[in-house]
């Protein structure tokens, strides 16, 4: 008891210890590979979204069509298959034969870092985008249904506006709360991208930890997955209760 409250102590005044393996602070370590995680985090989702979204329109505009059958058929292939699976492939073919992309690193400036990063990006972003994409797509079936867009096409607002101010606004409410969680989910997966892609992030440096038994490092890591996880899930909230008012009042 008296060793917990003195690591809650210290945590409170920033001091997570001293890293057994690095030799070196846990803070100083966990901020030196912590920008590495948030970017290729953030490089995911932001493919994931731009992958997703145009693809669940196209498919809910489309429903029972062609169109819909082949985007479903497809992201339900890249759904069944796991990160690892899928960065294998992207590093057997377009790093090690191809050569197209580097086989790990992260680069020193911006443009080496969306180099280096985008074989780990995509590779997560083809599995969230499937789980986004069909999220999106029955949010914007069940929408376009709703009475209220119905009576906005009678009031002779075009395709576009109803798209925009109705169909739009309210689909992405549950589509949102499932992003927060993957954003949640790809932060504490990042250890197996990160080690496939020798990333230098805080994903790779936690499995390292663990095998080294070095424990201020880990619970330094764990407390910084934490935090993280929780600023994501506010930061949905307050998405949410911008799209919909209602959730204002609860």
């Amino acid at each position: 008891m008296i060793q917990f409250w003195q690591f809650l102590s210290n945590t409170v005044q920033g001091d997570l210890g001293r890293s057994i393996l690095m030799r070196a602070p846990v803070m100083d370590v966990i901020a030196s590979r912590l920008p590495t995680t948030l970017f290729l985090t953030t490089y995911a989702v932001a493919l994931s979204v731009l992958i997703a979204g145009p693809l669940a329109f196209v498919a809910a505009l489309n429903r029972g069509r062609w169109p819909d059958a082949v985007i479903r058929t497809v992201f339900q292939v890249g759904l069944s298959m796991p990160v690892f699976y899928i960065g294998l492939i992207l590093l057997t073919f377009l790093a090690a034969q191809l050569r197209w992309f580097p086989v790990g690193g992260y680069g020193d400036s911006f443009a080496e870092r969306l180099y280096h990063l985008f074989l780990p990006s995509v590779a997560v972003a083809l599995y969230t985008s499937a789980i986004i994409m069909r999220n999106l797509r029955s949010a914007i079936v069940e929408v376009v249904d709703a009475e209220y867009v119905e009576f906005a096409r009678a009031k002779g607002l075009s395709a576009w506006q109803i798209l925009g101010r109705h169909v739009l606004r309210n689909a992405l409410i549950s589509t949102v709360t499932l992003l927060g969680l993957s954003i949640g989910n790809l932060m504490s997966g990042t250890l197996v991208t990160e080690t496939v892609f020798a990333v230098p992030g805080v994903g790779r440096l936690m499995l390292e930890a663990i095998f080294a038994r070095d424990y201020p490092l880990i619970q330094g890591l764990t407390l910084t997955f934490t935090v993280l996880v929780s600023i994501v899930f506010l930061l949905t909230d307050l998405i949410q209760s911008a799209l919909d008012p209602r959730m204002r009042l609860t």
